[in-house]
């Protein structure tokens, strides 16, 4: 089977359709949905702060036959550790449809790429102790250093 080529790019104002939907899958994904959804006051924030030049929060979509089907989110932030700003791969998910394609690698590998670029010193990210497909694939793209995050929402 030929799978089709993916294709990396930077969010445009007119994948808001295609990007809302994915937003709310990967939502739903991590209990965000019916009474824990995100306000939709955060919804709209953070779309509106992709297309802000000077905002640190960045975002890139995969695109596979002319069709969203994949999104990053970013955030750059500096270090107190490093010489060197660092960035935090926020938000990765691919649709269902299309998962198993390269498509999670791909937008890894843009966000590496749009990090090395902007002079950050290293990406970083987390997620679900038992989300095992996608920790194999990190797995694969880097080294699990052992972290656990802690939260507390104030």
């Amino acid at each position: 089977m030929i799978t089709p080529a993916v294709w990396v790019r930077p969010i445009a104002l007119g994948d808001h359709g295609q990007w809302r939907r994915l937003w709310d899958g990967y939502n739903a994904f991590c209990g965000r949905e019916g009474p824990t959804a995100l306000d939709e006051t955060i919804t709209r924030q953070t779309w509106d702060r992709f297309f802000i030049a000077s905002d640190p929060v960045k975002a890139f979509v995969a695109v596979m036959n002319e069709q969203v089907v994949g999104l990053v989110h970013t955030v750059y932030l500096p270090s107190t550790t490093r010489l060197h700003d660092v960035c935090y791969l926020q938000d990765l998910f691919a649709s269902a449809l299309v998962r198993g394609q390269g498509i999670g690698r791909a937008l890894i590998e843009r966000v590496y790429a749009e990090a090395r670029s902007a002079g950050c010193s290293r990406v970083y990210w987390t997620t679900f102790e038992d989300n095992q497909t996608a920790r194999r694939l990190y797995d694969r793209m880097t080294h699990y250093n052992g972290a656990i995050m802690y939260a507390k929402a104030l």
